[in-house]
């Protein structure tokens, strides 16, 4: 950790050498950069155990902090997650190059040849929280797309985010790319995010991945454009006509396969006459889920404590789930209009009229049919890796992966001509 009190000349250098470390990134060789990737993650391999180390000393940290068990499930890493991240990087490596694509070309009738093609952002700020992983994430993705990198993760994973950095940067000098192509913000200081906010000479977009109050603030007060990630309030909606058996195991692995993501199911709503509320409550608590419900579901299952206006607009991140039964789609929908957060939503159901209307009508980033919420990420989508769910609605929407890490160019060939 860096003890530099003056944090305006600390991050006004990082800015710099993103600046022109992101110069050289937008020429660089698809195998430069695949180079990197590949030999970052070995070095993930290789370096496992040291990461680790550092992982147990921001354990032990977010333990004396009193962080949440959802909050320790996302700051822990383990033999098999340092893995996950090495084929994520691997992944990004085996992913065509967006860099120069030419997405469109056409033939004026005055002679000029006209073509659209994909060139890179610039430099990209990363702003995120307790996920060590995000590091290399968010690394490989904006070096594919041939940005600079700033990273600046949360105090509670600074251990080992720094443990991963190490990694990225052997696999930027293996390829010969410049050190600055990803930087990490040496210090736990607050202010730090504060500067980040307000660099506009040297960042292009900004990406914040973190809890509700970390996304306000930095929409409230920053001067760069932002890819925003809002929370995840994705709903789970069982209709009449679902299959019983399908519809307790996808709500059950929406929820509970790991709730501190953001693509968790955090609501369900169920039709009233749907038949199959008592089995999926039954599964959600065998499974150790708490269930917060309305009247109707609390007359199905004594267990299921009481819900409250809240409970519709809480992100959980944990063991605990509201569940509300509607009177059809046109109440379910309306639900997750009021209450969502245009994240990620799904419908479960046999009826494909029903399902083409939900998909049509649900105003979100990311809407599902029979399949739980909990593939709302780059890496089930084939894209490699995301750097976050986008919930906004210009540029990117979704999972922002290499693709929406570029920009656009336009290249115009003539032979002489003058407009009249």
């Amino acid at each position: 950790m860096t003890d530099d009190a003056n944090i305006p000349e600390l991050m006004k250098n990082i800015g710099e050498r993103a600046k022109q470390a992101a110069r050289g990134l937008a020429m660089a060789s698809t195998q430069s950069k695949n180079t990197a990737l590949r030999e970052a993650a070995a070095s993930l391999r290789r370096r496992q155990n040291e990461i680790l180390s550092e992982n147990a000393k921001d354990m032990a940290g977010g333990e004396e902090k009193g962080l949440t068990s959802a909050m320790l499930d996302r700051l822990q890493l383990d033999e098999n997650r340092i893995e996950g991240m090495a084929q994520g990087l691997e992944a990004v490596a085996e992913l065509a190059d967006p860099v120069g694509t030419v997405t469109a070309q056409w033939r004026r009738p005055n002679g000029l040849q006209i073509e659209r093609r994909r060139v890179p952002l610039g430099v990209i700020g990363v702003i995120y929280e307790s996920r060590p992983n995000v590091t290399a994430d968010a690394g490989a993705l904006c070096l594919k797309a041939g940005n600079a990198a700033i990273l600046r993760g949360g105090s509670e994973s600074f251990h080992s985010t720094g443990a991963i950095m190490e990694s990225l940067a052997e696999g930027l000098a293996a390829a010969d790319l410049p050190a600055a192509s990803i930087q990490r913000v040496p210090t736990t200081d607050r202010a730090a995010v504060g500067e980040m906010l307000r660099m506009t000479d040297y960042i292009d977009v900004i990406v914040p991945r973190g809890g509700k109050s970390l996304v306000e603030r930095v929409s409230a007060e920053s001067r760069v454009p932002l890819f925003k990630h809002l929370e995840g309030i994705c709903h789970t909606y069982v209709t009449r006509d679902a299959a019983p058996e399908m519809a307790r195991d996808v709500v059950v692995n929406a929820k509970m396969r790991r709730t501190g993501i953001c693509g968790a199911t955090e609501t369900l709503l169920i039709d009233q006459d749907a038949g199959t509320l008592g089995p999926i409550i039954a599964g959600l608590i065998d499974a150790g889920c708490e269930v917060r419900g309305d009247v109707e579901t609390r007359a199905v299952d004594a267990r299921v404590l009481a819900a409250t206006e809240e409970d519709w607009e809480t992100e959980y991140l944990d063991s605990i789930i509201s569940v509300k039964t509607v009177a059809g789609l046109d109440q379910a929908i309306d639900h997750i209009e009021r209450h969502g957060s245009h994240h990620t939503d799904c419908i479960i159901t046999e009826n494909a009229e029903t399902a083409e209307d939900f998909l049509n009508r649900v105003d979100s980033a990311i809407v599902l049919v029979n399949a739980s919420t909990q593939f709302a990420d780059g890496g089930e989508f084939g894209m490699g890796a995301e750097i976050g769910i986008s919930t906004g609605k210009l540029h990117a929407r979704g999972p922002v992966g290499v693709e929406q890490l570029t920009s656009m160019k336009y290249v115009v060939r003539g032979q002489g001509q003058c407009r009249p």
